[in-house]
């Protein structure tokens, strides 16, 4: 796990690896390195120095390792004595000198805190008892309450949170969120980050997945509430492509701002896939030939699945799940073929028989 979460890492001898639990809850690499890029440009584009950087809540260090490294100093804040010595044996072997390591828990450390240009945390999503936490307010340390002090100390704070957690409602209880990214690797969502500042800036919401990003302001978000025309049964039947947003467009949710953006069309108001009858190569998900597109209309289907055996099965805002299409489809998994399996504006349940476009 070690080589592929932290490829870098994993060739320098003599690190020492933490309890298994402290190792799976670590960023990786790919997003310890994307929000050292988001710091990295916000503070070039603000003008700001890349001075002085705490990481209180440290952990297994990698965030801190890869945010820090463009600072000329960082401190390392971990209240977890062993993670805390672990990671001051690691960091002299990687070279990475500019860093303190402190053991003592956020909210004590930064009461005494000088000033500094950013303050990163990465609370703990689990009570007491073990559970997950799905709000920032139940999370440890509380950066809700945190949120002053936060600000008052650092010209930015980056927060990262679970990706399970809902950001406008985060976005709303801390008020100055100036940026939200929606983190993904090879289509899972892994990782919800917010910038604070002090001064008040337009909201911007980028959706990253691997080297794919789509960015926009919550200024566009008013488009989602207009009313939509969605394409009739016919337009649907002549399309060329089906278009499915990758994890990050999901969890953002700024379909209506998609479809506007590549001038493709939503299926439907609750479909999430999209349609056109030209390519569009650059769309931040996966691109389909559609071959057909039936009814559930026993003769239609046998008529589109002909040969079809073996077949990868989705549906989306469809009245069943994807093994009860299966079953009446009579479909095994695998094999080149996608069916996608929604409903139309007009309320008429249909399916797609697409293979993926090479681009």
């Amino acid at each position: 796990m070690t080589v592929d979460k932290l490829p870098e890492w994993g060739e320098v001898k003599g690190l020492v690896y933490p309890e298994r639990v402290s190792l799976e809850q670590c960023s990786s690499e790919y997003t310890a390195k994307y929000k050292e890029n988001v710091i990295k440009l916000l503070f070039q584009r603000k003008g700001l120095p890349l001075g002085s950087f705490i990481d209180l809540t440290g952990g297994f260090g990698v965030d801190c390792y890869y945010i820090g490294r463009d600072f000329c100093h960082a401190v390392y804040v971990e209240q977890n004595a062993t993670l805390c010595d672990i990671v001051k044996n690691n960091y002299s072997l990687l070279g990475y000198l500019q860093s303190d390591c402190v053991n003592d828990s956020a909210e004590s450390y930064i009461k005494s805190a000088s000033k500094v240009d950013l303050i990163y945390i990465d609370p703990s999503r689990r009570d007491r008892y073990g559970n997950r936490t799905y709000d920032i307010k139940d999370c440890t340390p509380n950066v809700k309450e945190l949120r002053e002090v936060l600000l008052d100390k650092a010209r930015v704070v980056m927060i990262k949170l679970s990706p399970m957690l809902d950001w406008h409602k985060a976005v709303a209880d801390l008020q100055n969120v100036t940026e939200v990214h929606v983190v993904s690797v090879k289509n899972e969502c892994k990782e919800l980050l917010l910038v604070l500042q002090k001064e008040r800036e337009p909201l911007t919401i980028t959706c990253a997945n691997d080297n794919n990003l789509f960015t926009y302001t919550n200024d566009d978000q008013v488009k989602e509430t207009e009313k939509k025309i969605y394409p009739s049964w016919e337009d649907i039947n002549s399309a060329t492509y089906l278009y499915e947003p990758n994890a990050s467009i999901m969890k953002a949710g700024c379909f209506n701002h998609v479809a506007e953006r590549f001038g493709i069309e939503k299926i439907s108001a609750n479909s999430h896939l999209y349609l056109s009858d030209r390519c569009v190569d650059d769309f931040p998900g996966r691109v389909f030939n559609i071959n057909a597109v039936s009814s559930l209309n026993r003769k239609e289907v046998k008529a589109v699945l002909h040969g079809v055996t073996n077949a990868n099965v989705a549906t989306r805002n469809f009245p069943v799940g994807v093994e009860d299409v299966k079953k009446r489809l009579k479909l095994k998994d695998g094999g080149d073929i996608y069916v996608f399996a929604t409903t139309t504006d007009e309320n008429k349940h249909i399916i797609f028989v697409c293979k993926k476009k090479i681009m």
